[in-house]
């Protein structure tokens, strides 16, 4: 496995870094959330994303997409992290566009895929129901009735969940709490009787809503996958997501570590650069060294992915267990290092701590997938 990027994986990386910059510099972040901006993105964003051809890249060439791999999309999102750019495109360029890719049926993939690709449909991936990030803990009930199954319950920190068109839900249709056994994908339009989306407000000021389910009738044509087979395409998906999420905290820790190194070449104490302090140089090349190191882990899972490797869950839990460890660590540094500015709204190096925090929780924490590396590897 060659942990370096292709010639056109490196273009993308290269758009991408253009994009970020140029279009959504972090003061386009600043101004969605100082202006409380309902859906915390920018809609001709999003399309010029779209005419870029980002939510399309997992998705195959006959239903309009590129085809392009986990690599791809998760270039793509490293970049953007470091300007903080707010978008649908891990929740549906990656999220949905994998799951309805992989495990849709011929008629759910010709429905939705295009208008993925075209942005006339967003997605989010309803999976948790408390605070902590645990599939097999579903207990909201979709109950067969004839050709429908009647969902009631609830679900917590949906990601894009208040502006999606479309949500891709785990239920319970057998078993009990605890068991990854008897759980069943389904597709949901969002805006279906009996559903009740709740904006949250979080620390990093991205959409994020829990969202509840009353009576809610899903025809089982919207089956995702087979029946009472969800524990196990769900963690599929789920990989994915944590290889492309991993890749993001990588761009913020990156960012994050580059302007506080900016910050140490031009801020004075007693008349001298406090980057000539012997004791915040350790700190940096303590940072830095973290990041290489994370960059290898993140890079691994990507190409495991791209390859079927057998390793992918593994890469994938080490990749999401460093990259939120880094993220913590660099976080923290950043705004120390600052000093009292540091906490302040004036500087942009709080943004990435508050992202931080929330992004750490995305899909598990680095001690849940530290456990779970451990049980995978037999330990």
């Amino acid at each position: 496995m060659k942990l370096v990027l292709t010639e056109e994986e490196q273009f993308l990386k290269d758009t991408a870094k253009s994009f970020a910059d140029e279009r959504s510099p972090i003061t386009h972040f600043r101004s969605l959330r100082d202006h409380n901006d309902p859906l915390l993105w920018d809609q001709d964003l999003w399309n010029e994303m779209t005419k870029l051809g980002w939510p399309g890249i997992l998705i195959p060439e006959e239903y309009g997409g590129s085809d392009f791999g986990i690599t791809g999309i998760s270039v793509i999102l490293n970049e953007c992290a470091k300007t903080l750019t707010p978008s649908p495109l891990f929740a549906t360029g990656v999220i949905g566009a994998y799951s309805i890719t992989n495990f849709g049926t011929e008629e759910q993939k010709q429905k939705y895929l295009p208008k993925i690709v075209n942005g006339e449909l967003t997605t989010s991936l309803a999976i948790d129901e408390s605070s902590h990030h645990n599939p097999a803990n579903t207990e909201i009930i979709a109950k067969k009735e004839g050709s429908n199954f009647i969902v009631n319950g609830k679900k917590t920190f949906v990601i894009d969940g208040a502006s999606a068109d479309l949500i891709i839900l785990l239920a319970r249709t057998s078993g009990n709490k605890g068991d990854m056994a008897g759980l069943t994908l389904f597709l949901v339009n969002s805006d279906s009787k009996g559903i009740d989306k709740i904006k949250l407000d979080m620390a990093d000021s991205r959409n994020y809503a829990n969202i509840n389910f009353s009576e809610v009738e899903i025809p089982d044509s919207n089956i995702l996958g087979d029946l009472e087979t969800g524990g196990e395409t769900v963690e599929d998906i789920l990989d994915i997501g944590r290889i492309a999420m991993a890749s993001e905290m990588l761009g913020n820790a990156e960012a994050a570590f580059e302007m506080t190194l900016d910050y140490l070449k031009q801020r004075k104490q007693f008349g001298v650069l406090i980057g000539s302090f012997q004791a915040l140089q350790h700190r940096a090349a303590e940072m830095f060294c973290e990041i290489e190191l994370t960059k290898s882990s993140v890079m691994g899972a990507m190409k495991a992915a791209d390859e079927g490797s057998n390793e992918l869950q593994r890469l994938s839990s080490l990749a999401k267990t460093v990259a939120g460890e880094t993220l913590h660590l660099v976080s923290n540094e950043a705004v120390q290092m600052h000093g009292g500015i540091g906490v302040t709204d004036e500087y942009d190096i709080g943004f990435f701590l508050k992202r931080a925090r929330v992004a750490e929780q995305i899909f598990g924490s680095s001690k849940y997938h530290t456990e779970r590396y451990a049980n995978l590897s037999g330990f």
